[in-house]
């Protein structure tokens, strides 16, 4: 079946649209949201499939937004129209089967049953395996700097249908919009559409395929590549020979200052970095990723904004963003983070309760009556320090009254609302390696 008609069809289509519609996002330039695509496709769905038939169809620029990394710096995106990202992702879903067939074993970004913790097993096993000196390639502005010809060229090997071929050259040279004005796209695969995660593997799978060839031990995650080798002469003489092989045959730039030859302890991957434990090699969260996390609960704990929203709504949250971040970093060594982090959450949290009873009064009386009923064992002029104490939220919550009052228990199971304190160091240990 022509490949065309295969990604017009009534079932790729309609998959395509339940996927778009399902991951939401923003609206592109034209501000029709996923909620209005079903009613846009239904009216114009006839001249919408005649014009990709025909190679009448334009895409319409990606709208260029801008997202903060952990560096300081910002990623550009560009959000395709929600109509562009459907027609995307009715192109790339047979395309990646096409592809899925020869890709690389060694290669895990945006892959079906794949994943990072995959990247990183695999990086652990050549480790293991004696290969302990890596090799932390960093391609410069990859998904700015991809060569469109070049791509267009590595598809045709394998994706030789004209119509198709022409509709992805058209979906490259979009253009992207910015403050009302259009600028041309000569090179790159904008982040943001469906289409550019396919694409990016299709081209960084050759690659993949020279790397295999020269029988290195390698894993790819996207553009971010590590290669391990048994020595420091062997590293860099690998180094030097595929950081040009990327510049000729790729027509990318390494960026040499980003680019090292490191021993694992000193590289850094997927936000996880190496340590030897008992004679074996391991990975843990690195000290950026854990700053982010403590930087992320700060930010929602603001003290005067959290006061001010019912302590479920804030606890819901809080465990939403503390099991989000394990989940990712499970397979990492954490046991004593973990246990810290958890410590000074659960702090945080004591603080925002005894503030919202605020009246001496009321934090008496509620202290008091934990106090009893969970037979504590504090005597009322204990309690009573507490709660007229001239010390500050912070200092008054770091008491022992306070502390064992409002103890990990309680705030774990006993919050009003059903909403009870996630326990990071045992949610943690429950799903460790998973």
């Amino acid at each position: 079946m022509d490949l065309m008609e295969v990604i017009l069809s009534k079932e790729n289509l309609n998959q395509a649209y339940k996927k778009v519609v399902a991951n939401k996002g923003a609206c592109g330039i034209d501000e029709v949201t996923v909620e209005e695509l079903g009613n846009y496709i239904k009216e114009n769905q006839e001249s919408i499939i005649n014009s990709l038939r025909n190679r009448n169809y334009f895409p319409k620029p990606v709208r260029r937004v801008y997202i903060p990394k952990d560096n300081g710096k910002k990623r550009a995106l560009g959000i395709p129209t929600a109509l562009d990202r459907t027609i995307q992702q009715a192109v790339a879903q047979p395309i990646s089967d096409i592809y899925e067939k020869i890709f690389s074993e060694y290669s895990y970004g945006f892959r079906p049953n794949r994943s990072c913790h995959d990247a990183i097993r695999q990086a652990l096993e050549y480790l293991n395996s004696g290969y302990e000196w890596v090799i932390d390639i960093d391609i410069e502005q990859f998904f700015d700097k991809v060569n469109h010809d070049k791509l267009i060229q590595i598809l045709r090997e394998q994706v030789n249908n004209s119509s198709v071929l022409n509709l992805i050259r058209k979906y490259l040279g979009a253009g992207v919009m910015e403050n009302g004005i259009v600028k041309a796209t000569k090179t790159g695969v904008p982040q943001g559409g469906p289409i550019s995660v396919i694409l990016s593997n299709v081209y960084l799978d050759k690659l993949d395929k020279e790397l295999e060839g020269r029988g290195l031990r390698f894993v790819r995650y996207a553009d971010d590549v590590l290669i391990f080798t048994k020595s420091e002469i062997a590293t860099n003489r690998v180094m030097t020979s595929i950081s040009s092989w990327i510049e000729r045959k790729l027509f990318l730039k390494v960026n040499t200052t980003k680019s090292k030859v490191v021993r694992p302890m000193r590289s850094k991957y997927l936000g996880f970095t190496f340590l030897k434990n008992g004679g074996e090699w391991k990975v843990k969260p690195t000290n950026e990723k854990k700053a982010k996390l403590y930087q992320a609960m700060r930010e929602y704990l603001k003290r005067g904004k959290a006061v001010a929203r019912p302590i479920a709504v804030t606890i819901k949250r809080v465990n939403e963003i503390a099991r989000g971040w394990i989940n990712y970093f499970r397979i990492g060594m954490m046991k004593q983070f973990m246990d810290e982090f958890g410590q000074w959450l659960r702090h945080k949290i004591r603080v925002i309760v005894i503030k919202q009873w605020k009246k001496s009064k009321t934090i008496f009386r509620n202290l008091a009556y934990l106090n009893r009923k969970y037979k504590n064992g504090f005597n009322e002029e204990s309690i009573l320090k507490v709660a007229n104490s001239r010390l500050g939220w912070y200092k008054r919550c770091s008491m022992d009254v306070v502390n064992y009052i409002l103890n990990p228990t309680l705030l774990e199971t006993k919050i009003k609302d059903g909403a009870g304190l996630l326990n990071p160091l045992n949610y943690y240990l429950r799903n460790v390696g998973i």
